[in-house]
């Protein structure tokens, strides 16, 4: 490896294959990492939170372990970053919130837990929007995030400090977490590749409502092998999550190679008449011409979504009552415009809403699951428009129609989020512009393992993922 670049972009999978072999120490590449955090960081603002000194303690204890011959964990020495959303254990957490600015908890969310105990190394914490609401990563405590391949452009949210750590080589994994696409829409702005799992794939703990079957949480990476290895680690069941799949994540450790001939896909460039900017589906276009020569069978087709934005919207809303809808009384001027907006329109919903929306839920679901035993996989945008202004807050329309309100121009995810099937966003293309776009592949309920095996063959026939920002180069 001639170059500490070379070592941060070597893939976690690779990455982690060599230190085990001794080629390298956990300590030479964190030190790499932190060298390029402190090069890059300062103009794009995606760590928030970073605690190096103890990250490269860490690596040393890592490395000490591995020359007394101790076991080691599946991720034994990579850097990673948490989401500014989950708790790290004497880490600042913020939620993006000046409630929270100074917050330091004294204990672990799980998958800060699971990363632990694998092996990986915290460098710190990636910026989120304020409570993780809406696409867009911007905040008051730390500003906002911008996109490596166009500064003047938004990463994404609300996983788009993980996104942007990523794409410019500052970590190897990252966590994020997905509600309306958090998970997939900075993936799909920064060229990196975001898994949303199905509901409980991820055990998720704390968290304010134990049953919640919108959010969850899942691996962000720069390849789908890599995100595959993640999921491994994060995957798995706990007792203190009572939606949790009971089973564990080493089915995600096998090899993701498959032949894909007579594979049965679906194509839908709108997701059934969503308007999407024309820069997007001529990327998506461009590339159709793989999955045929994957030897897949194409077919012009798509789901019965209808009534998904309801649903959506109102179960969003609801949960918003609960958080951060209980801290609006004690801080009536700390929160932006947007989450007021949401938790007072949670705060009007009816029972009879709620309970039509549960009952719809179930009716979209059962007409996804029949759409998706016709095809294996289902082909769409990740997002309606391209990375637009980072300082415009959400987009306002799309081809001339006006968005309602700022959730509406991400319903090519949300739709998606209701089905609670698997859904992942690989590097697809970039615009005339050079900026990034991702194709959505949406598999089978609990399939993630054949979801994340047709990516990687799409990814390995493109390798637009191998793209790097020009910033590096600079």
């Amino acid at each position: 490896m001639s170059t500490a670049t070379d070592l941060c972009f070597l893939g976690a999978t690779e990455l982690a294959r060599r230190i085990r072999a001794k080629e390298f120490s956990a300590t030479e590449v964190m030190t790499a990492h932190l060298q390029r955090i402190e090069r890059v960081n300062p103009a794009l603002n995606a760590i928030v939170t970073l605690h190096a000194d103890e990250a490269l303690a860490s690596a040393r204890r890592a490395d000490e372990e591995q020359a007394r011959g101790a076991e080691l964990g599946p991720l034994h020495g990579l850097p990673v970053a948490h989401k500014d959303l989950v708790l790290t254990r004497g880490m600042r957490t913020t939620f993006g919130s000046p409630i929270y600015k100074d917050f330091v908890p004294d204990h672990d969310s799980i998958v800060v837990e699971r990363q632990r105990r694998a092996g990986a190394i915290s460098v710190g914490k990636t910026n989120t929007p304020e409570f993780g609401a809406g696409s867009q990563t911007f905040n008051e405590v730390f500003g906002a995030t911008r996109n490596p391949y166009d500064p003047t452009k938004t990463c994404g949210g609300s996983s788009g400090g993980a996104a942007v750590a990523l794409a410019c080589g500052m970590v190897a994994l990252a966590d994020g977490s997905d509600l309306g696409g958090s998970l997939r829409n900075p993936a799909n702005f920064c060229n990196v590749v975001g898994l949303r799992p199905s509901i409980g794939r991820v055990a998720q703990w704390p968290t304010h409502d134990a049953w919640n079957t919108l959010s969850v949480c899942g691996p962000m990476a720069r390849s789908v092998a890599d995100v595959a290895l993640f999921l491994s680690v994060l995957a798995g069941p706990d007792a203190r999550d009572p939606i949790s799949i009971a089973e564990g994540g080493a089915a995600f450790r096998a090899p993701l190679e498959r032949d894909l001939r007579g594979t049965r896909v679906a194509w839908s460039a709108d997701l059934g008449g969503l308007p999407v900017d024309p820069a997007v589906t001529a990327v998506l276009e461009s590339q159709r011409s793989v999955f045929v020569a994957l030897g897949c069978r194409i077919e012009e087709a798509a789901p019965d979504l209808s009534g998904a934005d309801t649903v959506f919207q109102t179960l969003r809303a609801a949960a918003f009552v609960n958080h951060p809808g209980a801290l609006l009384e004690q801080h009536p001027n700390a929160f932006k415009d947007t989450i007021v907006w949401n938790v007072e329109r949670g705060r009007a919903l009816t029972g009879v809403q709620i309970g039509e929306a549960m009952k719809l839920r179930s009716l979209i679901f059962a007409r996804m699951h029949a759409f998706m035993e016709r095809y294996e996989f289902l082909i769409a945008p990740v997002n309606q428009v391209p990375p637009f202004a980072v300082d415009q807050p959400y987009v306002t329309a799309i081809n001339g129609v006006a968005m309602e309100n700022y959730l509406d121009w991400m319903r090519s995810c949300s739709a998606i989020t209701v089905t609670g099937h698997p859904a992942i966003s690989v590097p697809c293309g970039f615009t005339p512009d050079g900026l990034p776009v991702g194709v959505q592949i949406v598999g089978r309920y609990r399939d993630e393992l054949g979801l994340l095996g047709f990516a990687h063959a799409f990814e390995q026939r493109t390798n637009v993922g191998a793209r790097r920002p020009p910033l590096l180069s600079a």
